[in-house]
């Protein structure tokens, strides 16, 4: 097996994060042989681990956000990383965070801390699909985003952040995803942001 020529054929498919199921698709050999040849990889450094079940490769690093999908899913990127994203909030953002209906965790992968934010499985929308360079990241809305972080501050989980930057958002939609959450206290605390 010719690396480069692997290398090659999963940058043309658009596997920058792969399982070993889905190698094994592209070599069409055993799952024993895609074992190997992962083990083999990752320990010369073209391929990287980032957790069980899930590789990239290291000459074509995904973002950041996009690993942010598919390390932990169902879930899309949200509160503060999307208000980052979507220019609502000054701050450089440090770790990726993401809404899930799963339960709440904090994943390490190439230098990068992941938290997972459990919400409720009928609050779990308000995401579209993000062309970012070559890759496609499910990031909440702007609406959305801001109803999952304040759903957060609601509980006290997080801190509030007074320099959002919030006027230009649809209120209808806010207020749409919020009562998602079903709690009459975040209506309250919406209302007095605007």
């Amino acid at each position: 097996m010719n690396w480069i020529n692997l290398e090659r054929t999963l940058t043309q498919r658009g596997l920058r994060l792969f399982s070993p199921l889905e190698l094994q698709g592209v070599l069409r050999v055993s799952a024993v042989a895609v074992s190997f040849l992962l083990h083999r990889y990752s320990r010369r450094g073209a391929v990287i681990k980032l957790r069980n079940g899930l590789y990239c490769l290291a000459i074509t690093k995904p973002t950041a956000l996009a690993i942010a999908n598919r390390l932990y899913a169902p879930s899309y990127v949200s509160f503060e990383s999307a208000l980052a994203f979507h220019h609502l909030i000054p701050e450089t953002v440090y770790a990726v965070t993401s809404a899930t209906p799963r339960p709440t965790r904090t994943l390490d992968a190439v230098s990068t801390t992941f938290e997972y934010h459990r919400i409720k499985r009928q609050a779990f929308t308000g995401y579209q699909p993000v062309k970012i360079g070559v890759e496609t990241v499910l990031m909440a809305t702007p609406e959305k985003a801001l109803a999952d972080f304040l759903y957060f501050v609601d509980l006290r989980k997080k801190l509030p952040n007074d320099r959002l930057r919030i006027r230009s958002l649809a209120w209808p939609r806010v207020e749409a995803y919020l009562t998602l959450y079903r709690r009459a206290s975040l209506t309250t605390l919406a209302r007095s942001l605007r």
